[in-house]
């Protein structure tokens, strides 16, 4: 990183932000609460230091839904942003021996972290990707309400509760109305974007994904193609393979590496189940996966990276999905 160059790392709260400033070598500190009104102390304070916007490097971590709002109001102040995996910053965090962790300490980590690593810019995801990860988000919520629901009316009709288990019923209706409602408000947000519904009329034409996958992909990743390659998109996921060996005792099962977005590895998972049976390539694929040997659940968690490299290459040609196609190269083929 270039020593003209200073860094703000910031320590993302649900409240506050915890804000380190390095310029040679040197941290200045504040809190400030994580509000609009709160970014824009942040925005004055970095204006007082008199460090043109140029030289400012201002770097966070992914926390959930909070880090969103202030890394959106720094872009758009003209700052340098970047959003790194909280797994990289534990990581730099345990190679230099730290024995204290505070908020304070962890702002001037990422601070570090980020002069020593220069981390790739970071840019808000367009305002109908963000809706539609919103909307994606309150389908599955609904979701795990109505099962958690059909469970209850289990106990209640197996003790014999009628009265209660007709409220139950009646509760269960009223989910798959609104479900149903949102489905299609989704539906026709993507058609009202020329973009994403090509991309999901693409990814739909994969046997075993179906709107409502395709919904959570877009959503969730948007564009697909600023990822370098189909490998990148799979350790984004991380659905990537992860071996355990070293030396002679160390042995280890080879399992999906489980480091990337867990709520869409959870979103692929009925989709590889679906594939592994009537995807015409996954289907072969699997099948011989499962003759040699392998466990079922690990079977769908490769056929899970397939799809993902399904999802990559139709996206990337632009071209429906063509099992004709696809048979005839290398798209299929272990470790591709």
């Amino acid at each position: 990183m270039d020593s003209s160059t200073a860094i703000v790392g910031i320590d993302v709260g649900k409240k506050k932000l915890d804000v380190a400033l390095l310029v040679n070598g040197k941290i200045k500190s504040k809190v400030i609460d994580n509000s609009a009104a709160g970014h824009q102390v942040l925005l004055e304070w970095l204006d007082k230091t008199k460090l043109p916007k140029a030289a400012l490097r201002v770097c966070m971590e992914a926390t959930g839904v909070y880090f969103e709002e202030v890394a959106t109001t720094l872009y758009d102040a003209g700052l340098a942003v970047s959003v790194v995996n909280p797994g990289c910053i534990k990581g730099f965090g345990q190679s230099e021996n730290l024995r204290n962790k505070t908020d304070k300490a962890d702002a001037a980590l990422i601070a570090r972290y980020c002069a020593a690593m220069a981390p790739a810019t970071w840019a808000p995801a367009p305002l109908e990707q963000r809706q539609l990860r919103a909307w994606s988000q309150r389908i599955l919520a609904l979701k795990d309400m109505r099962q958690q629901e059909r469970n209850r009316l289990e106990s209640y009709e197996a003790s014999g509760m009628g009265e209660v288990a007709e409220h139950a019923r009646l509760l269960i209706a009223w989910f798959d109305t609104e479900i149903k409602q949102l489905e299609d408000d989704v539906d026709d947000h993507i058609d009202r974007h020329p973009g994403l519904k090509h991309d999901a009329q693409l990814i739909t034409s994969i046997p075993g994904i179906g709107n409502t996958t395709a919904a959570r992909i877009l959503g969730q990743l948007g564009d697909i193609r600023r990822f370098g390659n189909a490998k990148a998109l799979a350790a984004f996921l991380g659905v990537t393979p992860r071996q355990r060996s070293s030396g002679t005792s160390l042995r280890g099962r080879t399992t999906i590496s489980r480091k990337g977005n867990t709520s869409m590895r959870a979103a692929l998972y009925m989709p590889g189940m679906v594939a592994s049976r009537h995807n015409p390539l996954l289907h072969q694929f699997a099948q011989r996966l499962a003759n040699n040997g392998m466990a079922k659940k690990a079977v769908i968690g490769a056929v899970m990276h397939k799809l993902v490299h399904l999802i990559y290459g139709v996206i990337r040609t632009g071209k429906p999905f063509d099992a004709n196609y696809l048979s005839k190269g290398l798209a299929i083929q272990d470790g591709i």
